[in-house]
C-alpha cells in the first residue's frame, strides 16, 4: 500500500474504532471519553511514524524504512484525520456547545490546543504538490519542522504527565521519548539524507 490510499484506509480504521467503541460502550459520556482516548492513541501512532521516518531511514536503510519515507506525507495527513475526529469527539462531549467547551477547558489549554490544530491544518494543506510549490522549500521546511516539534511537545505534555501517575501510560511516553531520541542522536550515516518535500515542477526534494 502506497500513496493516498493510505489516508483512505486510515480514515476507515479510525472511524471503525470510534464506531466500535460507541457501539459497545454507548454514545453517552463514558463511550465518548473512551473514543477520545482511542483516537488520541491512533493520532499518536500516525504522528510518531511520520516524525521518525527520516531518522529511521538514515539509521536503518531497508524496505520498511524506505516505505516510511515514501509515504511520510500520507501518514502525516492520516494523523490529521485522526486528530480531527478527536476534536469532533471533544465537542460531542460538551454537547456541541462553544460556551460549554470554554467552561470545561482552561484558557491555556484552549490556546495551546488551538495552536496545535492551527499547525495541523497548515501542515495538511501544504502536504500536496501545488501548495508546497507555492509555499517554497525553505518556508515549507520551517513550517513542518516547527509544527512537528510543537505537536511532539503537546503529546509529551499529556503522556508524560499521565505516565507519572500510572504505569499504563509508560509505553506511550516511551514512544515519544524514543522518537525524539531518534531525531537527535547522531546517525551512523549522514550521507544521502534529504528533506521529503512533495515533488512538483517547482519544488523538488
Amino acid at each position: 500500500m502506497n500513496g493516498w490510499p493510505i489516508v483512505g484506509w486510515a480514515t476507515f480504521a479510525v472511524a471503525a474504532v470510534v464506531a466500535a467503541v460507541l457501539g459497545i460502550v454507548g454514545a453517552g459520556e463514558p463511550g465518548i471519553r473512551m473514543a477520545l482516548r482511542a483516537t488520541a492513541r491512533t493520532s499518536l501512532a500516525f504522528f510518531a511514524l511520520a516524525f521518525v521516518a527520516s531518522a529511521l531511514r538514515r539509521r536503518w536503510p531497508s524496505d520498511a524504512t524506505a516505505w516510511l519515507m515514501r509515504n511520510r506525507r500520507q501518514l502525516g495527513v492520516s494523523f490529521a484525520v485522526s486528530h480531527f475526529v478527536h476534536l469532533l469527539l471533544i465537542f460531542a462531549l460538551v454537547g456541541w456547545s462553544w460556551a460549554a467547551f470554554r467552561a470545561a477547558t482552561p484558557t491555556e489549554t484552549r490556546v495551546m490546543g488551538g495552536l496545535a490544530y492551527g499547525f495541523i491544518a497548515l501542515m495538511t494543506v501544504t502536504s500536496f504538490d501545488v501548495t508546497a510549490a507555492w509555499l517554497g522549500p525553505r518556508a515549507w521546511r520551517l513550517l513542518h519542522v516547527a509544527g512537528a516539534y510543537y505537536l511532539w511537545i503537546i503529546f509529551a505534555q499529556n503522556y508524560f504527565a499521565q505516565a507519572a501517575r500510572s504505569v499504563f501510560y509508560w509505553p506511550y511516553a516511551a514512544v515519544l521519548a524514543s522518537a525524539m531520541a531518534l531525531r537527535w542522536l547522531p546517525a551512523p550515516r549522514a550521507a544521502g539524507a534529504r528533506v521529503d518535500l512533495p515533488r512538483s515542477r517547482a519544488v523538488r526534494s
